[in-house]
């Protein structure tokens, strides 16, 4: 683990590049540890991840963890977190947190939105009705009191199809946004309210334009040198195709080399395979717990619903090629088609680790491809693979 005694919030480097795509394997360094990437991060919304203690948590891999901002100043409140000595004392987790900045979730209140040069002014209508005015400077307050190993910007994600000239507003406004957020950050001296150091990343948007990802890219460039960059705007109502036909060059040839580039909200198993092949280094998403909510797994063969009536006298585990605790665990098709079809708690917590470990393993594999400079094979080989039906 790197030191970080001296206030030095990230540190990224990289250990592989793989000869043929643009896949490479590195060590982001944070204060509460050192994180591996490739790496997919399991979403602890609201300071938990659904039916998984930390300690499971640890033990399924996770390296680090996502919280949202905007869930967690609604409740239990930004202050009380602090109060309680921030997320991770919060919510007993040791190792790094990344919170997100909220902006998805107040820009998908839709017509309860008034944007501005200034800030946002939202209901929320998710919670008790009120009227919320967010400004970038009251986001960063935020999350310096939620105390994150690592904090994005406040910017605008436009949704899928929006007309060009709405997505360039969205690109500019978020551009402005991440100066001011950056001096906020810089005014704090990068220390969350604790007084740890955080990362502050910023955030490119420019829907599915490449010429619009590349103006967001030169614009966060001309604000600060962030230590990391997110990918917004993706995963929003267009098809996965449609996505990597910006996504590819904009990660894989415009985006700096030294620094992490994580994309955002995006977690199905071929989507990470694919993004990483690009150069993605980081993903998140809530994907693995909501389907496992709803009986449904990730697998070597494909998605599985465990609801289907084929799995009643199925004495097998949920997939033979998984070490998770789950399929090495006893645990049989027909018990976990059981559980969840009678709705009981224990279907959803234990097909959660099932699919939470089927991502974080799938990422360990992708690293060692790129060690071996082989990824190209590991890719080409999922994509033949059934594994890779997992819509």
């Amino acid at each position: 683990m790197r030191d970080h005694s001296e206030g030095v919030p990230l540190s990224y480097e990289i250990v592989a590049e793989d000869p043929g795509t643009h896949a490479r394997a590195g060590v982001l360094h944070t204060p509460h540890g050192d994180v591996p990437t490739p790496i997919f991060m399991p979403v602890g919304t609201k300071a938990t991840v659904k039916g998984l203690l930390p300690p499971t948590l640890r033990d399924l891999g996770t390296k680090i963890l996502l919280a949202n901002a905007y869930h967690l100043s609604m409740r239990p409140g930004a202050g009380l977190v602090d109060e309680m000595g921030g997320l991770h004392e919060f919510m007993r987790w040791p190792g790094p947190i990344l919170t997100d900045s909220g902006g998805f979730q107040v820009f998908s209140h839709a017509d309860h939105v008034r944007i501005d040069d200034d800030g946002v002014t939202f209901r929320a209508v998710d919670y008790d009705g009120r009227y919320v005015r967010w400004t970038p400077e009251d986001n960063m307050d935020i999350a310096r009191k939620l105390g994150a190993d690592i904090a994005m910007q406040l910017d605008q994600c436009p949704g899928y199809p929006s007309p060009r000239p709405f997505v360039e507003r969205a690109v500019e406004l978020s551009g402005r946004w991440a100066e001011r957020c950056w001096k906020a950050h810089e005014r704090a001296g990068h220390l969350t309210c604790q007084g740890r150091p955080q990362a502050l990343f910023g955030i490119v948007q420019g829907g599915m334009d490449l010429d619009l990802r590349l103006r967001s890219l030169r614009q966060l460039e001309g604000v600060a040198d962030f230590p990391g960059l997110g990918i917004g705007g993706y995963s929003v109502g267009e098809s996965h195709e449609v996505m990597f036909e910006t996504l590819a060059p904009l990660a894989g040839e415009l985006m700096p080399r030294s620094k992490p580039r994580y994309l955002m909200g995006v977690g199905n198993p071929t989507t990470l395979v694919r993004g990483v092949g690009c150069g993605i280094d980081m993903f998140d998403c809530v994907l693995p717990t909501r389907t496992a909510r709803t009986g449904s797994v990730f697998s070597s063969e494909g998605r599985v619903n465990l609801r289907n009536a084929r799995h009643a006298h199925d004495g097998g585990p949920l997939d033979t090629g998984c070490s998770c605790p789950v399929c090495t665990g006893g645990y049989t098709r027909a018990y976990l088609h059981h559980l969840v079809r009678q709705r009981e708690m224990a279907g959803a917590i234990l097909l959660s680790m099932h699919n939470v470990h089927f991502l974080l393993d799938l990422m360990r594999r992708a690293r060692e491809a790129i060690i071996a400079g082989s990824y190209g094979t590991f890719l080409d080989g999922w994509l033949a693979s059934a594994g890779a039906k997992d819509w």
